[in-house]
């Protein structure tokens, strides 16, 4: 909880702060690769920041939390929280760098507003980074520890087994183990983080959803090949991943982490997708399937074509094994004999959801949006929506 004299004074510098916002981190990226090169080469993701989008990102979830604190003060964000705690947790983020964020985070803002930060100021801001901070030390803590590892010391090797060519951009990539121990658990819909070591000696992460169901002594990820697009580079990890591993080449892996989780608790299910944000859904449906799920389940998904559509045929094996539930795909290019109101982008005014659907939503965030629109114009509570970015959660960012 923000103390009452913190409370006003983020309140009275919310509007100087927030919209100086950007400057204010784009100034601390600079700061911190300047004084930790190594960061860009192994950790934080060069597109990214090339493009700006992390920086959006940043200064979203700053200011979305402290608001937070002014209108709810004895609620946390957890949602929020968690999403960011999971992804730290799965690039193996430590305490200690908590300290290093604060101290050029801190230096960008006086740069940016110079005398307007009195010691007052930068108190009570400081107060608001390290409610942040700590909350997310004390989330990640509990996620290493129900891994069973010590706090950033989530790597281990796996063994490319198999590789499979999806559509000409896409590849599914079946990993164990290289030690022989056993592959640790995971909840249908979680990611791992994949460091790939790139020609220029960088070792770059990301992060790719688990496409399988838990329990095989194997783990899938299935990766779409980045072309960049708007002058954005084309995607490192992915054309390295596409281009050069083989079977029985070795990848460092992350354990499994990630809070879009399927809660099967026998509620109507809606599983839907666009473009790779296939692939979650995919593990969940797999998981149902094994599981004997029989509430109804509607599966929903666009692309651009069916050639696009990665994985089209275990979507609908998948759907087809379950006893109440019903594909409905979208494609802006369809084959010829597809219907014509599946055509286009996702429209959801012609499909029934049932009273107590529990939604699960993945993909481009401009199709989430417009999903959320329509199922909470069908009722849907907004509870029971819940979405995973690929890439930085520019969600808030825009809200």
């Amino acid at each position: 909880m923000l103390s009452e004299k913190s409370a006003a004074t983020v309140r009275a510098t919310l509007p100087a702060v927030g919209g100086a916002l950007p400057a204010i981190t784009e100034r601390f990226y600079a700061r911190l690769f300047a004084a930790h090169p190594e960061l860009l080469r192994d950790l934080f993701n060069r597109g990214n920041q090339a493009a700006g989008v992390q920086r959006q990102a940043l200064a979203g979830s700053i200011a979305a939390f402290a608001v937070h604190l002014l209108d709810r003060p004895d609620e946390r964000p957890d949602v929020m929280l968690s999403r960011i705690a999971h992804k730290h947790a799965s690039l193996g983020i430590t305490a200690e760098q908590y300290d290093v964020v604060h101290e050029h985070l801190f230096a960008a803002i006086v740069e940016v507003l110079g005398e307007a930060v009195t010691p007052e100021v930068a108190a009570a801001w400081d107060e608001v980074y390290w409610l942040m901070a700590n909350a997310l030390i004390a989330i990640e803590a509990r996620l290493y520890a129900a891994q069973g590892v010590a706090a950033g010391d989530v790597w281990r090797e796996w063994t490319v087994e198999g590789r499979t060519e999806e559509t000409a951009d896409v590849a599914t990539f079946r990993l164990r183990p290289t030690d022989g121990a056993p592959a640790p658990g995971f909840r249908p819909g979680q990611y791992v983080s994949v460091q790939a070591e790139l020609p220029d000696g960088a070792r770059q992460i990301r992060q790719y959803s688990l496409s399988a169901a838990p329990g095989s002594a194997t783990r899938s990820i299935t990766v779409k090949r980045v072309r960049g697009e708007d002058r954005a580079p084309d995607g490192e990890v992915s054309h390295h991943l596409h281009a050069r591993v083989r079977l029985g080449d070795r990848l460092r892996v992350s354990a499994p982490y990630g809070d879009l989780v399927l809660d099967d608790s026998g509620a109507p299910l809606l599983l839907a997708s666009a473009g790779i944000g296939c692939t979650p859904m995919l593990a969940m449906l797999e998981h149902l399937a094994g599981a004997g799920h029989r509430a109804p389940v509607t599966v929903v998904h666009g692309d651009r074509s069916p050639a696009d559509h990665a994985l089209r045929e275990d979507h609908e094996a998948l759907t087809a094994k379950l006893p109440d539930a019903a594909a409905h795909f979208w494609y802006e290019h369809p084959a010829p004999g597809h219907p014509a109101d599946r055509t286009g982008l996702v429209d959801l005014s012609s499909v029934t959801v049932p009273s107590g659907t529990r939604a699960y939503l993945c993909g481009p965030l401009p199709f989430m949006r417009a999903v959320r629109t329509q199922l909470l114009a069908q009722g849907v509570a907004t509870a029971d929506i819940h979405y995973e970015v690929f890439g930085p959660d520019l969600w808030l960012a825009h809200d």
